[in-house]
């Protein structure tokens, strides 16, 4: 039974996780020659305060004064 996590920032539109997670079924089950049923597909949703690049946290990134 394969297994895929995903993490993705916090905020994304239900409709588009829903996408992503049939198009991850798909390609998982099709590369693995394994029934869609046995795919497990778990997403993982990451406040942007607590996702960092280079030490500056998404937050701050997209919150910072023009």
């Amino acid at each position: 039974m394969p297994l895929v996590q995903v993490s993705v920032r916090e905020g994304r539109p239900t409709a588009d996780i829903r996408k992503m997670i049939s198009a991850v079924t798909e390609a998982v089950a099709e590369s693995l020659n394994a029934p869609k049923e046995s795919v497990r597909v778990i997403v993982s949703e990451v406040p942007p305060t607590h996702w960092a690049n280079g030490d500056v946290t998404l937050h701050e990134k997209y919150n910072q004064p023009q």
